[in-house]
């Protein structure tokens, strides 16, 4: 059954579809039920850029299918077990949310993805799994009402976008069950949990059929049954165990800021004539710097000293020009001289450190 207010709709009248006096996100969710639950076996997705850049893929239904049997066993979900989706359902992790509960055949209210997802439920309401992600959590332990409604939560995981320090020591405050999840479309949501202690470094534990290993450059090579093929990923780890990993960080210069995956050589491009414009010659970067609520952030180098008349908020207010929000640099670094490799390129990540 899907709860959309105080609509209550079962699977075989979604099955039938009639829906026309709801929003349209709520159409485009329930037709995707629709689809599902009339046997529909392949779906377009979105890629995040986890494993390179971001790509449309098809997902076929036994991989979904694989994917919420496993979460299943492993929260050990029984019928009727009451859930909440409260992520975007165009993305994987919000169509997985409504694919469980079909398999499960549980119960699922259905609400528009929004910063304070518990805020609309009376204070006995009780959730047995429910996702977020982490902008969603810091804000409900930041609200007066949401609050009590996370000790209501059995099963909570947390995926999306990594986790601070700091809110994982908040989040370990709560008597449920609370796990940051590792996964990517490709792998059709999480293959791997780590429950969340307050403690450093989170483990993570694979899913039921979930195979890992590393290559050579020590990055992420997973096998599952979620997937149609092994996976090799841009995630630096250490595996700890057959089934137990800690996660590193990345290889690639991917950006993930809130779970928006940014491209940095994409950003230098349409910046280039801005600096130019400033800094002539000089070379530049960008890279990502720790943000407390979102994980990471946007952050500019420059290969310069600081210019005695530097007014940051006009020169961001430039980029704004050609740059997405989320894109633009929340700092600007600089730095004299740029560490290099042996064949003389930028080593962004040594050089990046510096700011720190």
């Amino acid at each position: 059954m899907i709860i959309i207010e105080d609509h209550q709709l079962t699977f075989e009248t979604i099955k039938k579809g009639d829906w026309s006096p709801f929003p349209p996100y709520f159409q485009e969710s329930l037709l995707f039920c629709k689809d599902w639950l009339n046997g529909k076996e392949e779906f377009k997705l979105q890629t995040s850029g986890s494993t390179g850049k971001p790509k449309t893929i098809s997902i076929k239904r036994i991989q979904m299918e694989n994917s919420a049997k496993a979460t299943g066993d492993f929260f050990k979900i029984t019928p009727d077990s009451k859930l909440l989706c409260c992520l975007n359902t165009a993305m994987i992790a919000g169509k997985m949310m409504l694919v469980r509960a079909m398999e499960w055949k549980s119960k699922i209210h259905l609400i528009e993805p929004n910063g304070l997802p518990l805020k609309s439920f009376s204070q006995n309401q009780k959730f047995d799994f429910v996702a977020m992600v982490p902008a969603q959590i810091e804000n409900c332990l930041s609200d007066i009402e949401s609050t009590p409604l996370l000790k209501n939560i059995n099963s909570l995981i947390i995926g999306g976008a990594p986790l601070s320090n700091e809110l994982q020591k908040e989040i370990a405050k709560l008597p449920c069950n609370s796990f940051q999840t590792y996964g990517m479309t490709e792998t059709v949501s999480h293959i791997a949990l780590a429950k969340i202690s307050g403690t450093a470094p989170l483990v993570y534990r694979v899913l039921p059929g979930v195979e890992i290993n590393t290559n050579e450059n020590n990055q992420l090579v997973i096998k599952a049954p979620m997937a149609l093929h092994p996976l090799t990923t841009n995630d630096i780890v250490k595996i700890i165990s057959p089934q137990e990993f800690i996660w590193k960080g990345r290889s690639d210069f991917t950006i993930n800021s809130g779970g928006i995956k940014i491209q940095p050589e994409e950003i230098e491009k349409l910046i280039s004539s801005k600096v130019i414009k400033h800094f002539n010659n000089s070379r530049y970067f960008i890279s990502s710097g720790p943000h407390s609520k979102w994980g990471e952030q946007v952050v500019l180098i420059i290969e310069s000293q600081e210019p005695s008349d530097w007014n940051a908020a006009n020169f961001k207010k430039e980029l704004r020009v050609v740059l997405e929000k989320y894109a633009c640099p929340k700092k600007v670094y600089f730095i004299e001289n740029f560490i290099e490799t042996t064949s003389g390129k930028i080593n962004r990540h040594k050089t990046a450190q510096l700011t720190q």
